[in-house]
C-alpha cells in the first residue's frame, strides 16, 4: 500500500517533525528502495495505490507493476476492500514505510499461510507491518472493525476481529511514524 508522495499527504505525524517536503522526499525513496527490493518473481507484487486517480495515473511508480486503487475509507476499510478485491489466494499487504522489509520476510509469511488463516508482522509500537490472509473463503464480516488505528492496540485490535482463524506472527519490524524512527535507522 502506498500513498502518493505528496507534501503533506503523506507522513504527516513525521512531517510536522521534520517538515512535509523533507518526509515526502524520504518516503518516496523509501518506497522505491523497497519496490525494488520486493520486485521478486516468487509472488505477484500489485500496488494499491492512494489517492486513486493520481495513483492509478502517476508517473512516480514503476510502471511495469499493475496498480489498483484503495478507495475511500480508514486503513481498515481499505485493507479489507483489498482482501476482498483481488483474486483468491494467499495475500500479503505491507505498507511502504517500513525501510527493513525483505524478500525473506515476506517468504516467512506466506509460509506461515500454509498451516495458518491469517499472519501479521507486528511492530514494536503495537501496530503491524504486514497482515496477509490464506483466502480460501471471504474474510471475515468483522475484520478490522473496531480497531483502534495508529495507537498500541492496533495489532490486538486488528487479531480480535478474526476469531476463530488461526493466527500467525512474523518477524517484528520497524515503521517510520516519527523523527525517533528514522534516527533508529
Amino acid at each position: 500500500m502506498v500513498k502518493e508522495p505528496r507534501p503533506g499527504r503523506v507522513k504527516t505525524r513525521l512531517g510536522r517533525e521534520i517538515g512535509m517536503v523533507p518526509a515526502a522526499w524520504w518516503f518516496r525513496h523509501q518506497t522505491k528502495r523497497l519496490l525494488w527490493r520486493l520486485d521478486d518473481p516468487r509472488w505477484d507484487l500489485t500496488l494499491a495505490v492512494s489517492p486513486d486517480n493520481e495513483g492509478l495515473q502517476s508517473r512516480i511508480w514503476p510502471v511495469h507493476l499493475p496498480r489498483v486503487a484503495q478507495g475511500r475509507g480508514d486503513l481498515g476499510d481499505r485493507m479489507g476492500r483489498l482482501l476482498r478485491g483481488l483474486p483468491r489466494g494467499p495475500v500479503c499487504i505491507v505498507g511502504g514505510d517500513i525501510p527493513g522489509i525483505t524478500p525473506t520476510h515476506i517468504v516467512r509469511a506466506f509460509a506461515a499461510l500454509g498451516n495458518h488463516d491469517a499472519v501479521f508482522g507486528p511492530a514494536p509500537d503495537g501496530g503491524y507491518w504486514l497482515m496477509g490472509m490464506k483466502r480460501v473463503a471471504p474474510p471475515p464480516a468483522k475484520l478490522f472493525k473496531g480497531v483502534r488505528w495508529s495507537s498500541e492496540h492496533a495489532l490486538s485490535d486488528t487479531m480480535a476481529s478474526l476469531p476463530g482463524l488461526r493466527i500467525a506472527l512474523v518477524d517484528t519490524l520497524n515503521d517510520v511514524d516519527e523523527a525517533a524512527d528514522l534516527r533508529r535507522l
